[in-house]
């Protein structure tokens, strides 16, 4: 958009406040907030922000990075195409921004850079990418201080489904008011739980529509006196709720699918063997981006739909990849492909940034990622796995962050600062909640993301 486009928006909405949003290395959404009238200004040259805030953890604890002291700033440099006015708060505005050192060059810690050199170094080998985030949600009361389910209506139910209208076709309207084409909202397993998901675009936008949509859901549910709850866990009794990434590969004119090949098994293409291969590779690092908070390991068992394997296969739920299977007569156009391992805790850029990465590595070297499974991996023996070159994920957020520290695709790609801050960031997360209970682990994610 341009300036003057979003200054007629501004206008016709009454719009006061601007904000420039951003993803901490935590999951959380964060920014500052302009009045309209220096939107000009503030295009072109941003706001401070200092270095230190992306060094801030997700319990708001400073932790100690070189490079990230509180001396020195960046700025926060909105996309003009991600302007949008709230409409659950119509006086408002936001834009998605990118971190930008004084030199106007990025600084080494800014996460939609890191999905921006992705999608570039994609490019390289031929390869546009498409994405999109498969949301499952909670929707809650607070009652005297503990926070209920909305609804205990059985999974993809017409009783859920009336229950949870009158909020849901609000959110779903506040979504396609944004641009944002919704195509499925249902009521899920879990009571209360809710899944929303939304059309495909190229990776960026992907990244930047999955912080919307969180934002979105946020604030329509507190317009019903409720609260939206992208936790992996946030009810240790309950269902955990998933993030699924869904991804597709093209040539750069987004006229041919470089996944579907009629004449391959499963219609797969090479190209789409190598880059599951590089994904399943570097899964268990990648792990630590995609499924990254404490409390994301109480979602990641085996036999929950969320795999706890490197396994892949057709429409198969219990692997980390899934094919999933295209629709008659739109097979090239609707071929894609599934990670499963990933929750709405994660920084969006930063995991889908490394799915890229690690897809990359697996084209590169030419990879085969071994045969599908049609099998939940988890009923398997252990020498039966190992066979197959099945390995179990991590079980911990201390062991997916060892894991990632040792991957060196993964570290490179990510850069010194930002790898050094990420590792320091979520270890001293993990530190806390070892030492903590339960009731404190739920109590500091269920409404962070």
């Amino acid at each position: 958009m341009t300036y003057d486009d979003i200054v007629s928006d501004c206008t016709q909405s009454n719009v006061q406040l601007i904000r420039f949003l951003y993803c901490d290395y935590s999951g959380v959404a964060r920014g500052k907030t302009i009045h309209v009238r220096h939107l000009a200004h503030k295009l072109h040259e941003g706001i401070g922000l200092t270095r230190a805030q992306m060094a801030i953890n997700l319990l708001e604890e400073l932790t100690d990075v070189r490079g990230m002291e509180p001396v020195g700033e960046i700025r926060l440099v909105p996309d003009t195409n991600t302007f949008s006015v709230l409409p659950w708060d119509p006086r408002s505005a936001s834009m998605y921004c990118d971190q930008i050192d004084h030199d106007r060059e990025a600084w080494g810690g800014c996460p939609r850079t890191f999905l921006k050199q992705a999608v570039n170094e994609a490019a390289q080998y031929g390869m546009a990418i498409d994405a999109t985030f498969e949301n499952e949600f909670y929707l809650a009361r607070e009652v005297d201080g503990v926070r209920v389910r909305f609804d205990h209506a059985p999974v993809y139910s017409s009783i859920g489904l009336d229950l949870s209208a009158a909020v849901m076709h609000d959110i779903v309207d506040a979504l396609e008011a944004q641009g944002l084409e919704v195509e499925q909202a249902i009521n899920e397993y879990g009571p209360g739980q809710m899944e929303i998901s939304i059309r495909h675009k190229d990776a960026l936008a992907a990244a930047d529509r999955q912080m919307r949509l969180r934002d979105t859901a946020r604030g329509i549910a507190l317009k019903h006196g409720l609260l939206a709850s992208f936790a992996p866990k946030p009810f240790p009794d309950g269902i955990g709720s998933g993030c699924h990434i869904h991804f597709s590969l093209w040539n750069p004119e987004r006229t041919q699918s470089l996944l579907y090949d009629p004449d391959r098994p499963l219609q797969l293409s090479d190209t789409g063997r190598h880059f599951i291969a590089g994904v399943l590779r570097h899964l268990r690092a990648l792990t630590a981006l995609t499924c990254p908070s404490y409390n994301s390991y109480s979602r990641l068992q085996p036999h929950t739909w969320s795999s706890a394997y490197t396994a892949w296969g057709f429409d198969n739920r219990e692997a980390a990849v899934r094919i999933a299977s295209p629709f008659w007569g739109r097979e090239s156009d609707t071929y894609n492909l599934e990670l499963k391992t990933s929750d709405a805790s994660a920084n969006p850029y930063l995991s889908l940034g490394g799915l890229i990465w690690a897809g990359i590595d697996g084209v590169r070297n030419g990879w085969e990622p071994g045969p599908p499974v049609s099998v939940d991996p988890g009923k398997l023996s252990d020498s039966e796995r190992q066979s197959l070159g099945i390995v179990e994920l991590p079980k911990s957020m201390a062991e997916a962050l060892a894991a990632l520290e040792n991957d060196r695709v993964l570290i490179d790609a990510m850069g010194d600062l930002m790898a050094r801050a990420y590792l320091t960031v979520r270890r001293a997360e993990d530190r806390v909640f070892r030492e903590q209970n339960q009731e404190f682990e739920i109590a500091n994610h269920f409404y962070k993301f």
